[in-house]
């Protein structure tokens, strides 16, 4: 085995304590050439920290398209010319339809999405009554992500028993002008720690293939653990229309060279494979689950159409690995981003796609 896995072998499983910027380094240095090295590795650190379970979840659209944000990366921008569907946020007896689907399918979390910079008040009130409506009719807990947040706001989702918010940081610091300019990298930062700090669990990854070197993609790890995620969502990019549109894709190797790389600097968190993982990883997508990721976004996702459910849960079965119980089985997520995806055990949810 290559020094460089040696050390963080060491450290890791040994010494169980977090790598070094360095160390990491050294490790991405490791040639592709013996990437099976890696593989195994982040495997091992994945069953140490976390055990064999696999978390899903799954997608389904509350309001798509017409946001005013500028993210190079996402066909939702109101600034791109893309295909997807538009229409406003759902109204409440279609939420809890849904909600109610998801306590069928055995799933005891749900999640709101909308996207938009930030939620007006209006907004933000109407995702409230959501919330307390989905507790009392279905007892399911309940996330939600709603873009850039106040103190405030923040603190109201959590009195309103919301247990996590996502805000991914979508891309590393250094890259993160040239994705997005109409907010920053800090407000990202900023939202995440708000939500932290009122008490709710953090959901917070990003995109990977965006232009972005490998030590840049090192740092975004680090980036990502100084927040002390407990879900890590894993996207690689899939142009569709945006600035991004002809940017070099992300290998196979490359992708779970960077699978690998993330749990061994976030040994602890739920590292989710989620949109694009078909598309980059292919006929490698069981070895994703045996660089590291211990999570899967099931069906389709925000623009882009996944796979069916049961194909993954086949995969599970032939990997050994279980389905996670307790909270983070089956998840179902309500998104804006445009998906229109299947909860991790089938149901039909019968939620009208309006274009208005």
């Amino acid at each position: 085995m290559h020094d460089a896995l040696l050390v963080a072998e060491t450290a890791l499983l040994d010494e169980r304590r977090p790598l070094t910027r360095d160390e990491a380094l050294a490790v991405a240095a490791v040639p592709l050439d013996e990437l099976p090295d890696l593989i195994a590795l982040a495997h091992r650190v994945r069953l140490a920290y976390c055990g064999a379970e696999v978390e899903l979840e799954s997608l389904i659209n509350a309001k798509s398209g017409a946001c005013p944000e500028d993210c190079a990366f996402c066909s939702q921008s109101a600034r791109y010319s893309t295909d997807i569907d538009v229409y406003p946020l759902l109204q409440l007896d279609e939420v809890l339809e849904a909600a109610h689907a998801t306590r069928a399918a055995g799933a005891t979390q749900f999640c709101i999405v909308v996207a938009v910079r930030g939620p007006s008040e209006r907004m933000l009130t109407r995702v409230i009554e959501a919330v307390d409506a989905v507790h009392d009719e279905t007892g399911l807990e309940v996330a939600c992500s709603l873009g850039l947040l106040t103190k405030e706001q923040a603190e109201r989702l959590a009195a309103s028993g919301v247990k996590r918010y996502n805000h991914n940081l979508e891309a590393p610091r250094a890259l993160f002008p040239s994705i997005v300019t109409t907010h920053t990298y800090d407000d990202r930062v900023e939202t995440a720690r708000l939500a932290i700090d009122a008490g709710m669990e953090l959901c917070c990854g990003g995109i990977l293939g965006m232009g972005e070197t490998l030590e840049q993609r090192v740092d975004f790890a680090f980036e990502l653990a100084e927040l002390d995620p407990c879900e890590v969502p894993i996207n690689f990019l899939t142009p569709t229309g945006t600035p991004l549109g002809d940017q070099r894709l992300i290998t196979p190797r490359e992708a779970l060279q960077a699978i690998a790389l993330f749990r061994l600097v976030l040994p602890r968190a739920w590292l989710r494979l989620a949109g694009g993982r078909e598309f980059v990883l292919g006929e490698l997508q069981a070895m994703g689950l045996l660089a590291g990721a211990n999570a899967l976004i099931v069906g389709n996702y925000l623009t882009s159409t996944g796979r069916p459910a049961e194909e993954d849960h086949a995969l599970l079965e032939a990997l050994g690995m279980p389905v996670a119980d307790g909270p983070g089985e089956g998840r179902f997520v309500v998104d804006s981003h445009g998906a229109h995806a299947r909860p991790a055990r089938p149901v039909r949810v019968g939620i009208p796609v309006r274009a208005e």
